[in-house]
């Protein structure tokens, strides 16, 4: 609760020069604070305070960097459909608690208005390793009744940053 009262009150002070930074740095989190402030017009000290309050307000959540999968071998990216026999809370704790232990999941979501409850991203090497995870340990969960995949042919649009526009003050 007190993280959420905090959010909220960071976002009525936020403004533009805030927001420039954090469009700034969800394009290039290696910035120094040295270029982060000449991009933003801003000098290093009041820079940096702005940059830490975003961390402590939790609006920046963690700075990462990103890989190339296919550079690193990667080269199946496979979303898979699972739905559940049971839509118990220890059923999805499990499921969720035994995914969470996969390194080839990029993303766990519970999702609604399909047929799946879950919408799984993993990347592996090759069809092969898809079929280690999927039969292997995907379908050895309890409670998994139906997987259906999709593989993914090209990224047309793969991004991380967020759209910032509504929050711009007029």
């Amino acid at each position: 609760m007190l993280l959420l009262l905090k959010f909220l009150w960071f976002l009525f002070v936020m403004d533009n020069i805030d927001i420039r930074i954090l469009t700034e740095i969800q394009q290039d989190s290696s910035l120094t604070n040295q270029e982060l402030a000449d991009r933003v017009g801003l000098s290093p000290s009041p820079c940096l305070r702005r940059v830490k309050a975003l961390e402590e307000s939790g609006v920046i959540e963690k700075s990462v960097t990103l890989l190339n999968q296919r550079m690193l071998g990667l080269t199946l990216t496979v979303f898979i459909h699972i739905s559940m026999d049971r839509h118990t809370p220890d059923r999805f704790d499990l499921f969720e608690s035994t995914l969470s232990t996969y390194p080839e999941v990029k993303s766990l979501r519970l999702v609604t208005g399909q047929s799946a409850d879950y919408l799984v991203e993993a990347v592996v090497e090759d069809m092969d390793k898809y079929q280690e995870l999927l039969l292997g340990r995907i379908t050895r969960i309890p409670g998994v009744t139906d997987i259906q995949s999709s593989f993914l042919l090209r990224s047309v649009i793969d991004r991380t940053s967020l759209p910032l526009e509504h929050l711009a003050k007029k």
